[in-house]
């Protein structure tokens, strides 16, 4: 799923933690839960509103959650706002499916004063191995000049848009023809999947300026 790939890809594979601002990180992550409704054919992306095309279903869990909250609210259209709202839990809902798939396990750490801290991390040399892998996965396949899926697009187009692109490239710095070559890939995507990819970029930009102040 999109939103697995992106999510560990954003947490660092050894500690669990978020490689980018919390902020950052929810938004891409809710980007990329819509991403999988659009590319489901369940909803679309028009002129800054998210339209619901389909009502059936998904088969996946988490996907029938949030398409049941758009049918729920059809008055409220405009995705920045659904991106905000999504963002605020995105982090944990896409941790609990890969922790039911295996991907990761819930981690509790005892920190100084007594408090603890919960993570969703990879656990095992099994899960660590497929967790980096999701980043050198993508990074191969650009070096290569491999022809990327529409669902592998869209992941590297919301990689830029929330500022992952260094990580997914460590260790590839001699290729700045991929730099050069990933606005063309993101102009390529479907007007929807283009437009959600430039609505988190400025979310992510706005959210950032916001926690600054």
């Amino acid at each position: 799923m999109l939103a697995d790939q992106y999510y560990l890809i954003a947490h660092e594979d050894r500690t669990g933690r978020s490689r980018l601002h919390p902020r950052a990180t929810g938004l891409g992550l809710a980007a990329a839960l819509l991403a999988e409704l659009v590319l489901e054919g369940r909803i679309g992306v028009n002129d800054g509103d998210l339209l619901v095309l389909d009502r059936r279903p998904p088969r996946d869990a988490l996907n029938h959650d949030i398409l049941d909250l758009l049918n729920a609210q059809p008055q409220h259209r405009d995705l920045r706002t659904w991106l905000a709202f999504l963002a605020q839990d995105a982090g944990l809902r896409v941790a609990e499916r890969l922790m039911r798939v295996g991907a990761v396990e819930l981690v509790t750490r005892r920190r100084m004063l007594g408090t603890t801290q919960t993570l969703y991390m990879p656990n095992s040399a099994r899960q660590r191995n497929a967790a980096a892998w999701a980043s050198t996965r993508v990074a191969n396949m650009l070096v290569r000049g491999l022809d990327l899926n529409l669902t592998d697009r869209m992941l590297v187009g919301l990689v830029v848009a929330t500022g992952l692109t260094r990580h997914v490239m460590y260790g590839f710095e001699n290729y700045p023809h991929i730099y050069h070559g990933l606005p063309s890939m993101i102009a390529s995507l479907p007007s929807d999947l283009r437009e959600l990819v430039e609505c988190t970029e400025s979310s992510v930009g706005s959210a950032l300026t916001v926690g600054r102040r």
